[in-house]
């Protein structure tokens, strides 16, 4: 006779339920806690990894109890996918003979832009994503990262980030998807559900608020009025909770006025679980318990912050145990903590597994990949193609005032700058080359790409092409500009292939840890970019980034950006540079003219724009939403009612048309501003787009279908409203970049919504 927790005929509920009746206190608390088997003594990988690396015991001994978690088996070091697969399924297989029931582990991994794996796809960062403004793809993506992951054992990724930019000297900056929370949101709960439908448990992080530090510095405090926290930081996590079906959060490292979301029970319960009715299992953000005691000073010993996390909400300590074993424990047998809270997590932990299928009777730990011994492919043609195709349509024409782009068959070509021959500059500190593979040099790189060099020489076959490092990525070595400026001087047409090297805890100009002072290009690129315009031949600027630079001071004759565009990248840029590729890519940040720190987003009220009471203009160089194309698109017979109910819906929409002589893509953009609120509102606001692919000469009319519950916004009382009145609604191709606008009234009573509100404007094109 089965078990009654293994025997999948029964519900879960009660399987759980009976599991849990038969575990000590020291079993229900290795649920609890992951083990990240294969830290080293290498660089590291997560902030402070070996500061709280303490050694473990034996596997047999520390395993006894069970275990919740097994942290990053693939991702902590080059292990060959076939290898990697074996070592899980035999780890799995000691743990269930080792503990009492046989419980297995969960497995996580990384997969930000892509599965963080030696030889894995290496797809382009979540700011590319934003800039391709095209949900339907990043599902996709998402989708065949997560097969490629369950089909090697994995169970979780931690992805995707929600976080919206704030201000993009932020490191992270490059795994924001933007600076708009409904962008952010409607890409964010793609990826979710990508992920989820694979099988894989999508971990929403970093709930939340972590990209608001003060002065963008990593783990710094964030101060932000409650009014901005809710309506900026918190609906891209809802969106993807309710639109994506994620079963994991994960929360954020940076205490908000003055209270780290790893001890508040305000956001991991009251909020996310009692008011949005999550159910899935919170973890922690590695070593997060920890950092309540040793930098948040809220905790006075590993115990006190396991209390203080789990009272709060967290289930599950990653990606180690230091503080949910024998501190919590102790505690527990004292009666200062409720078992009934352990119960509580257990709960979460076990009703995931047994959702699973973890703990039904006859569960094998070999993989569907270990099961058919063939070799493992994890980048294979169908992820190399979705690659090409994020990366192609994330690529931005910033500027082309010049007409020198797309390059009509050049004789001589200089391609020169720090990122022009350097293949990490295609790829974020979350790519695994970046990310674990710069520590291990004698290994190859693990995925086939180019450098922007080489993809140049394949697309103008014909062409001379020389080239120069002219710089390093940063410091203050000016010795090859010389060198830079001469084959400039020699070409008909320069390429200046500036930009970061992404890495992590100051070992790159982008990622996390690497937070900039100031928004000039990195070291001496700038001075580069002077040198090769005072040539007078026409200079591309290209940049291969992880966040938008300053640029107002230069006056390159175009430029493109690209936001870390992976390993398909290379060729995206040099086909964008040919025509090959007609760019379609739109800014999901602003690009500011000064270095100085952004005071805001696109998002600011009136009093946040240029004026007469202050000598500072943050008016940005190029604008959110900002795009250009080789072909031109008209935007015409523009309709939408008079009158939008405070508990109905408008229909808006308008014929766009390319006027050009080749096939494109634009982004139409809905935007609404509210000119008088209870409280201060954004002068424009993204509430739905279309990305719309058109032939030469094709029209579609597109209809966005805006709810009243799209207009609403966080009130003085903390409540949010739909509020009647005037609203003006705008289409256009960017923020700026306005077509139509109109007033009309929204009618009825003034209502209050929830967490259950229409969160999305559905859009048609036809």
């Amino acid at each position: 006779m089965l078990n009654p927790w293994a025997d999948p005929g029964k519900p879960t509920g009660e399987r759980v339920a009976a599991l849990l009746a038969e575990l000590t206190l020291e079993e229900k608390l290795a649920q609890l806690v992951g083990v990240w088997v294969g830290i080293s003594d290498g660089e590291e990988v997560a902030p402070a990894q070996h500061e709280f690396a303490e050694p473990l015991p034996p596997w047999d001994e520390l395993t006894k109890p069970g275990l919740g978690q097994l942290t990053r088996v693939f991702g902590t070091g080059p292990v060959e996918p076939a290898v990697g697969a074996k070592v899980l399924a035999e780890t799995q297989r000691r743990l269930v003979a080792n503990n009492r029931f046989g419980i297995p582990a969960m497995a996580h991994e990384e997969c930000l832009a892509g599965f963080t794996a030696w030889q894995a796809t290496v797809f382009p960062v979540p700011l590319a994503w934003g800039a391709s403004f095209d949900p339907e793809s990043v599902e996709v993506m998402a989708r065949e990262v997560g097969r490629v992951m369950r089909d090697l054992g994995i169970h979780q990724g931690l992805s995707p980030v929600l976080d919206v930019t704030r201000d993009p000297r932020w490191g992270r900056t490059e795994e924001t998807i933007g600076e708009d929370p409904y962008l952010v949101g409607l890409l964010g709960a793609a990826y979710t559900r990508g992920l989820e439908s694979s099988g894989i448990v999508a971990t929403l992080k970093h709930f939340a608020g972590y990209s608001a530090s003060r002065a963008a510095r990593n783990h710094a405090p964030v101060h932000m009025g409650p009014r901005e926290f809710a309506d900026v930081v918190l609906p891209p996590f809802e969106m993807a909770l309710r639109l994506g079906g994620a079963r994991s959060v994960m929360n954020s490292y940076a205490e908000v006025d003055g209270v780290p979301p790893a001890s508040d029970p305000t956001l991991l319960t009251d909020l996310l679980r009692e008011q949005w009715g999550f159910t899935g299992v919170v973890v922690a953000d590695y070593f997060a318990v920890s950092f309540l005691e040793t930098t948040h000073g809220v905790a006075g010993s590993p115990g006190e912050a396991a209390a203080l996390a789990l009272a709060a909400g967290i289930d599950v300590e990653l990606p180690s145990v230091r503080c949910y074993g024998e501190p919590l424990a102790e505690l527990v047998r004292s009666g200062e903590v409720d078992e009934g809270l352990v119960d509580r997590a257990v709960t979460r932990v076990l009703t995931q597994k047994c959702e699973l299928g973890l703990l039904d009777e006859g569960w094998e730990p070999d993989s569907p990949a270990v099961l058919r011994g063939e070799p493992i492919d994890l980048d294979p043609p169908a992820l190399r193609d979705l690659a090409r195709t994020m990366a192609e349509r994330s690529v931005v024409l910033l500027d082309n005032a010049s007409g020198v782009l797309p390059l009509a068959a050049p004789a001589r070509l200089a391609v020169v700058g720090p990122c022009a021959d350097d293949l990490l500059s295609m790829m974020g500190c979350y790519s695994f080359p970046n990310h674990v593979g710069v520590h291990h040099p004698e290994v190859a790189l693990g995925v086939e790409m180019d450098t922007l060099l080489a993809a140049v020489r394949k697309e103008f076959p014909d062409a001379a092409v020389s080239t120069a490092k002219g710089c390093e990525v940063s410091g203050d070595d000016r010795t090859g500009i010389a060198e830079a400026v001469d084959a400039a001087r020699d070409a008909d047409v320069v390429l200046a292939v500036l930009g970061d090297l992404a890495g992590l805890f100051g070992r790159g100009t982008s990622g996390e840890g690497c937070d900039a002072e100031d928004l000039s290009l990195p070291g001496v690129q700038g001075e580069l970019l002077d040198a090769l315009l005072a040539t007078g031949k026409p200079v591309v600027l290209v940049l291969l980034a992880g966040r938008p630079y300053a640029l107002g001071s230069y006056r390159p004759a175009a430029a493109v950006q690209a936001f870390f565009p992976g390993e398909e990248g290379a060729g995206a840029v040099a086909g964008v540079l040919s025509g090959r590729v007609n760019p379609s890519g739109k800014l999901p940040v602003q690009v500011p003219r000064t270095p100085g720190g952004q005071p805001t987003t696109y998002l600011h009220p009136k009093l946040g724009a240029k004026g007469g009471i202050s000598s500072v203009d943050p008016t940005p160089l190029f604008p959110f939403g900002h795009g250009l194309s080789y072909t031109s698109f008209e935007l015409s017979d523009f309709a939408s009612g008079d009158e939008l109910p405070s508990d109905g819906e408008v229909e808006v929409s308008c014929l766009v048309r390319n006027t050009g002589s080749r096939p494109g893509a634009e982004v139409v953009q809905l935007y609404l501003h509210d000119p008088v609120a209870g409280v201060t509102r954004p002068v424009r606001q993204l509430v739905g787009f279309a990305r719309v692919e058109l032939d030469a000469g094709e029209q579609r009319r597109v209809t966005f279908r805006l709810h009243a519950d799209r207009t609403s916004f966080t009130g003085r009382d903390g409540r949010r409203v739909v509020e009647t009145g005037e609203l003006v609604l705008l289409v256009g191709c960017s923020s700026e970049d306005i077509r139509w606008e109109r007033s009309i009234q929204v009618t009825g009573e003034q209502r209050v919504v929830g967490h259950d509100r229409v969160l999305v404007t559905p859009v048609t094109a036809g």
